[in-house]
């Protein structure tokens, strides 16, 4: 619109394009809900009050609120195309998102991060990018591609592009790494974001100094609180694998709670669909007693300010028409999504039809076919190092087991839940294998695999035999990545992840069905995990305490170093 327009518009000299009658508006600003109606023009909202429109809505009392805010998503973790993760999310009431892709930048390097700019223009979902500061995310790993700082200077003037994404590699910050530094340099007054788990002391103010100020790894209040002090912008996380959203809400006060945002990290869609996005927290958080209006402005103003988004993020004059009218505070149903001014979503599901990207990607899949003697682990002592899963997290404990031996190559041992574990270098068929065991899966037969293993995304494979884990393997390869869970040989459940091994071009529907199914059909192979591939696909993420494997071999992340198998 001409400024002069929306002056005119506004000031009543003519007619607004809709106008909301009798809404409750909840008023990020001023903290109270008002009775009133709000008046939109084109894309803009103009204004309180009685106004001529060429549309009215009697909105009959329901709440009107900002369209909600994701301040951090990786989308390929949805394992869906970008207009798919839109057809699930936008009905929920999220109108914006930041996503950071360092997933299929890890995989594609520069091309998949201008893939997910093609493939998120025209969409009924605002998707600002965070440039990938962690490709490779650390020394420890193969990855498909490097980014450097100059490479990340080719996009950071480009619409749509906030800043640096999260900062993972903090010991490279803690040692002044010339590489990691100039890439923290580039965003200049953008933002950039932080990912620093456990880290506290002088340790954490180093980190911060270097001008990063948002965190999202807090798993206790008392880590949040620390980081909360000293000037961090807190990312409340609830994620498919990471649940922190009950541990840190007690943490947020009338005081404080500007200071925080909500965001889903990585979200499956069979908890897109059984819980929810962004809404799901506020209703969490409503239930565990936080004002109705706090927990809105946390999803809204609150990341739109943090990521200086001045047109976001609230019902007031001048900000974008991005709305949701919902039933109550309690419930948070969302009934309407309003996008820039048009209806886009009702009753839980979209309204208006969505563009099929026009942009295309290589196979990503590329690895040196093994054989079972290639997973062969020959004993060299009894004790063995072992990644212990905790459930609902991506952090995991180190145990030290007795080796289960037979004719000197150590085994998995179902009757132990010890499984053996490896990774798959996949991008440029080197050859490279990590070989491990892990502990909480609970299979009891066969193996699941994935070519999704955070953030190099080499393949990762869990199996009680060798046999079916090559299986698993080759049949990953076949299709150009996916997920596979497989018994005696014979496939029991499959999805396909085409588009860089990462997502489906499948619609939303059909990727949560298949993903039912691979979860029912892990359990009938004895695993006691709800979400099991979510929770393999952390296994390979050397930044995450405390013990993971890689294509190179065990890593313990305090060490930030390779670590041998079996100990002396």
């Amino acid at each position: 619109m001409d400024l002069k327009d929306i002056i005119w518009v506004a000031d009543g000299r003519e007619k607004a394009d809709l106008l909301l009658k009798n809404a409750e508006i909840v008023n990020v600003f001023s903290g109270e809900t008002i009775k009133d109606h709000v008046a939109i023009s084109k894309d803009k909202i103009v204004g309180f009050g009685k106004y001529s429109a060429h549309k009215t809505i009697d909105l009959e009392g329901k709440y009107l609120c900002p369209g909600l805010i994701d301040g951090h998503v990786h989308i390929e973790s949805s394992l869906l195309s970008v207009p798919e993760y839109a057809r699930a999310v936008v009905p929920l009431g999220t109108t914006t998102v930041i996503a950071d892709p360092h997933e299929i930048a890890n995989v594609l390097g520069l091309d998949g991060i201008r893939y997910i700019l093609a493939s998120s223009r025209n969409l009924p979902l605002d998707i600002y990018i965070m440039l990938p500061s962690c490709v490779p995310a650390t020394h420890l790993e193969t990855t498909g591609a490097r980014l450097s700082a100059s490479d990340l200077s080719l996009l950071i003037g480009e619409e749509r592009i906030l800043g640096v994404g999260e900062v993972m590699n903090f010991p490279s910050v803690l040692k002044g790494d010339p590489g990691t530094l100039e890439k923290i340099a580039i965003a200049g007054r953008r933002v950039v974001e932080g990912h620093a788990p456990g880290l506290s002391g002088k340790h954490l103010s180093a980190y911060i100094s270097a001008g990063i100020r948002s965190d999202h790894e807090c798993t206790s209040m008392e880590e949040a609180a620390e980081k909360l002090q000293k000037g961090m912008h807190i990312m409340i996380r609830e994620s498919s694998p990471a649940r922190n959203l009950k541990t840190l809400l007690p943490l947020v006060n009338a005081k404080n709670s500007r200071r925080f945002s909500f965001v889903s990290d990585d979200r499956h869609p069979i908890d897109l669909v059984e819980e929810g996005h962004i809404d799901y927290m506020i209703k969490t958080a409503v239930e565990m007693g936080v004002d109705p209006v706090v927990a809105i402005q946390i999803a809204t103003i609150n990341t739109a300010e943090y990521f200086k988004l001045g047109n976001i993020g609230a019902v007031a004059p001048g900000y974008q028409a991005d709305l949701i009218v919902f039933d109550t505070p309690s419930d948070f149903k969302v009934l309407k999504v309003i996008k820039r001014g048009t209806i886009v979503a009702e009753k839980g599901g979209l309204v208006i039809p969505l563009e099929a990207p026009d942009a295309h990607l290589r196979s990503s899949i590329n690895i040196a076919w093994p054989t079972t003697k290639d997973l062969s682990i020959e004993t060299k002592d009894d004790k063995i190092r072992v990644i212990e899963v905790i459930p609902d997290q991506i952090v995991t404990k180190e145990r030290i087991e007795e080796a289960t031996v037979r004719k000197g190559m150590a085994i998995a041992d179902p009757g132990r839940d010890l499984l053996k574990i490896a990774v798959l270098e996949r991008h440029l068929a080197s050859g490279n294998i990590g070989l491990g065991f892990v502990k909480g899966f609970g299979l009891k037969r066969g193996a699941i695999a994935s070519s999704v293993a955070h953030d190099s995304h080499n393949l990762v494979v869990v199996g009680t035999n060798d046999k079916d884990m090559i299986c698993a393997i080759e049949e990953i390869t076949k299709m150009k990545g996916g997920l596979v869970a497989v018994v005696d040989g014979k496939v029991l459940s499959a999805l396909t992840l085409e588009i860089a091994g990462l997502m489906s071009s499948e619609p939303f529907e059909r990727v949560e069905n298949r993903m039912r199914e691979l979860a029912s059909a892990a359990k009938e192979m004895g695993c006691r995990l709800d979400r099991p591939f979510m929770t393999l696909s952390f296994m390979a993420l050397p930044v995450i305490p405390e013990l993971k494997l890689t294509d190179k071999g065990l890593v313990d992340v305090a060490q930030f170093s390779i670590v041998p198998l079996f100990i002396e």
